[in-house]
């Protein structure tokens, strides 16, 4: 078992979104492109499905994204950049999905 303040609980963040994987990971390069001094980030290497970028210091930015229903899933991992992941995947449109979304009890109601 890792410990409570283990950075490993923080590398790994995921979300679902509606955008497409090569949408994905434009938004990405301007996001990242964009950011101010030691939290610039530039590409590395590039496919279809992921991104690597590289920011100060040579700190790794991964990025890869897979169908899902109604979007992309999107998978990002880094081991200083979490708080900057974070704030990225939080930019995206959220998937179309209604998984895990609450339904408003008028509508539940009307669709009994």
């Amino acid at each position: 078992m890792a410990p409570r303040n283990s950075q490993r609980a923080r590398t790994l963040q995921e979300t679902a979104t509606s955008l497409s994987p090569s949408e994905v990971l434009n938004e990405a390069k301007t996001f990242f492109s964009r950011q101010s001094g030691v939290y610039a980030a530039f590409v590395e290497q590039e496919s279809p499905t992921y991104l690597t970028l590289r920011g100060q210091g040579g700190e790794e930015i991964v990025i890869g994204t897979a169908p899902a229903e109604n979007g992309t899933r999107v998978t990002a991992s880094s081991y200083l950049f979490d708080q900057q992941i974070a704030r990225f995947l939080s930019t995206l449109p959220p998937s179309n999905s209604r998984v895990g979304i609450a339904i408003p009890l008028e509508e539940a109601a009307s669709a009994s």
